[in-house]
């Protein structure tokens, strides 16, 4: 989009002269761009609120101390919007200074009418072509951000709806449930379908870092600060600013910790480790735990006054054997992911298709993709079979005794099907008989998920 689109474009002109600000006004305004001037940068202040800008033109001495650090400091009222110095005295240190800080350009009076043209041109075209690219980003995001979190069961679609409810909002959101169950997949589509899109997605295992090491790490620390600290480093608190910041398992972040990150909650701010200037944050924090917080603060192990601030919205995720139903479509899923990757077509064979169904995967869905790509990944010609499954999962396959094969050859007394029916009953009874009624011991000594041996049982009416 440029000038000549269909909106007028909005320049807001800071500058202390009334005289630059009447020329420069009049300029502006006959080659079609709608003009606001604002003599401080209180006035400043008030106009940017009132007037949607698209570029900013801003004198680097303004009133009333006329100090260009002030107004470099005041930057920030301009967020979001490009911003060209103007100077009268041509000072490039403080001008490119400036520049680092996020101005887009600078320009030295007295100003040529033609150079300031095309400056201004170029700068909002781009920032135009910002507004849209991030536009564009969000509307992909809400299209695929929660579809990132798969399946068909009541529970996922439960959990695809509160995504797409809660991502445009600041609210803070704790995940709950097993490991393994696509807590950090809920966390990032979160941010992708947010207006933080565009900033860092940072991602803290709190129980990773080992617990002296954790505050610098996330606060970041001054030249000095201990033994070792030779310059200055940023925290991850830092990086997140615009952002996002997931705390994964905060049920394990130490209880000093827990202080300070309460008091960043509270106040957005918060110093480095040895240092003494205040930070000031803009973050929203997903956190997420598959222990029992509420548990914890009742044991005293976690603060409660932090438990209520992380809360906000609790999203729960289920075991996979809580929503079987999504075992096939998470599947595909992947073998659509690995295939892009391996640049092959795979396939799943219906038995392979069945064991994966019927296995219980204690790490849930990530234990469930790790093991469709390692059996992938030893298939031939892509189509998984259960002699690809046999080779990584021997203990896991239910094996028929070796017998004669006449044994279970077709005869008069009945199908093939028939009697492998019976050696099915009978080794499901001798499972049962050995573990005393127990299924899920006997569904271990099958190498079938519980689910699939009750589903043996109903089916033969055991």
């Amino acid at each position: 989009m440029t000038e000549n689109s269909h909106r007028q474009q909005r320049i807001l002109l800071v500058d202390d002269e009334p005289a630059f600000r009447e020329l420069a006004g009049r300029w502006l305004a006959k080659h079609d761009y709608h003009v606001r001037s604002a003599g401080s940068l209180a006035q400043a202040e008030q106009a940017i609120a009132e007037f949607d800008a698209d570029l900013v033109l801003l004198d680097l001495s303004m009133p009333p101390s006329f100090d260009p650090q002030e107004t470099l400091q005041a930057m920030g009222l301009f967020a979001g919007r490009p911003v060209i110095i103007i100077t009268g005295h041509a000072d490039r240190e403080l001008a490119l200074k400036a520049v680092e800080l996020g101005a887009w350009d600078f320009i030295a009076k007295p100003i040529d009418p033609e150079l300031l043209a095309v400056v201004v041109r170029r700068a909002i075209t781009k920032h135009t072509l910002e507004k849209e690219l991030n536009q564009l980003k969000q509307v992909t995001a809400k299209v695929q951000g929660a579809e990132t979190y798969i399946g068909h069961s009541q529970n996922a679609q439960m959990i695809r709806g509160l995504i797409e409810r809660i991502a445009p909002t600041d609210v803070r959101v704790l995940v709950t449930g097993p490991s393994g169950t696509g807590k950090e997949v809920i966390s990032r589509a979160l941010h992708d379908m947010s207006h933080r899109s565009s900033k860092a997605f940072v991602s803290v295992h709190c129980g990773a870092i080992p617990a002296e090491l954790l505050e610098s790490e996330l606060f970041g620390y001054v030249k000095g600060a201990f033994t070792g600290a030779e310059k200055d480093k940023v925290g991850l608190l830092s990086l997140a600013d615009g952002g996002t910041l997931f705390l994964d398992e905060i049920g394990e972040m130490p209880l000093a910790m827990q202080v300070k990150l309460l008091r960043v909650l509270q106040e957005g701010t918060f110093f480095p480790v040895g240092g003494r200037e205040q930070k000031h944050i803009d973050i929203r924090v997903v956190s997420a735990t598959n222990a029992d917080l509420f548990a914890k603060v009742q044991a005293g192990s976690f603060r409660e006054d932090l438990y209520y601030r992380i809360k906000g919205v609790n999203i729960e995720t289920q075991a996979l054997t809580e929503r079987l139903e999504d075992v096939p479509v998470l599947l595909q899923a992947f073998l659509k992911h690995l295939e892009n990757q391996q640049s092959r077509s795979l396939q799943l064979i219906p038995e392979a298709m069945q064991w994966f169904r019927d296995q219980t995967w204690q790490g849930n869905v990530r234990e469930l993709r790790n093991a469709l790509e390692s059996v992938a990944s030893i298939s031939p010609t892509g189509r998984i079979t259960m002699e690809d499954i046999q080779l990584l999962y021997p203990n896991r396959v239910v094996q028929l005794p070796q017998s004669h094969p006449s044994e279970y050859a077709t005869n008069s007394d009945g199908t093939l099907d028939e009697q492998v029916r019976e050696l099915e009953i009978r080794l499901i009874h001798q499972a049962l008989t050995h573990h005393q009624g127990n299924r899920t011991q006997a569904a271990k000594q099958l190498g079938i998920s519980r689910q699939g041996l009750i589903k043996k049982i109903e089916r033969y009416g055991l």
